[in-house]
């Protein structure tokens, strides 16, 4: 009987250290990953009012950009796709960025395409018939970067003929899943030490139900409004 007791007891003891691990490091993954995503989240939400608030007068980046115009002789690159083109007059111009393509071009016009990183918008129209290029270089203040970033992807929607093809620009994309997802976790991990704090419960649940209704307003809910 002592012993079939001693097994229930060491069983209890077990569980309850099991669970007192996890609560322990899903405390430290909340508190560790917070002051990871600190910055990040700073950048994303002042970005964001800097968005929201186009006409604020200290941010306006665009009338304060830098502009420079060159032109420069090139070594025309062999027949190719227009893609490779862009990367060997990058490489003959030592420029280096995402490339965005305009609006097809007629046959016969001179190779036009933008190469983009944050803080810089460089424009090329090679005329591969001459071998010569204009680069219009346009240099973005702290203002410009930051507001790049928030919406620096490399793609954009429905647009099939531009991709990520500037390995930086991946690494950011990934990095903003990793935020992302760094996110979903300390969002789960604050919902364990809520539901654990049971004074707190009601209060909680009332806060929750108010973000639910509200983001549901504005997602679902403003359709029917209009």
């Amino acid at each position: 009987m002592s012993s079939q007791l001693d097994d229930v007891i060491a069983s209890e003891r077990r569980e309850r250290s099991t669970g007192d691990v996890f609560l322990v490091w899903n405390r430290r993954l909340h508190y560790f990953l917070g002051l990871y995503l600190l910055f990040f989240c700073w950048l994303f939400v002042f970005t964001g009012l800097l968005l929201n608030h186009s006409r604020w007068q200290f941010a306006q980046y665009w009338p304060n950009r830098a502009q420079i115009t060159t032109e420069h002789e090139f070594q025309v690159p062999e027949a190719a796709p227009d893609i490779e083109r862009a990367r060997d007059l990058m490489r003959q111009f030592g420029i280096a960025g995402e490339i965005q393509w305009p609006a097809p071009q007629p046959a016969g016009a001179a190779l036009a395409f933008q190469v983009n990183r944050p803080g810089q918008v460089i424009e090329v129209k090679a005329d591969l018939a001459s071998g010569r290029a204009t680069l219009q270089r346009n240099d973005l203040n702290a203002w410009g970067i930051m507001q790049a970033l928030h919406t620096f992807t490399g793609v954009r929607a429905a647009d099939t003929r531009n991709a990520r093809d500037w390995t930086l620009t991946s690494v950011w994309a990934l990095s903003m899943d990793a935020v992302a997802a760094g996110l979903i976790v300390m969002v789960f991990s604050s919902y364990i030490m809520w539901y654990r704090l049971k004074a707190k419960r009601r209060g909680g649940i009332v806060a929750l139900l108010l973000g639910c209704i509200s983001c549901g307003a504005f997602v679902a809910g403003l359709r029917w409004l209009i």
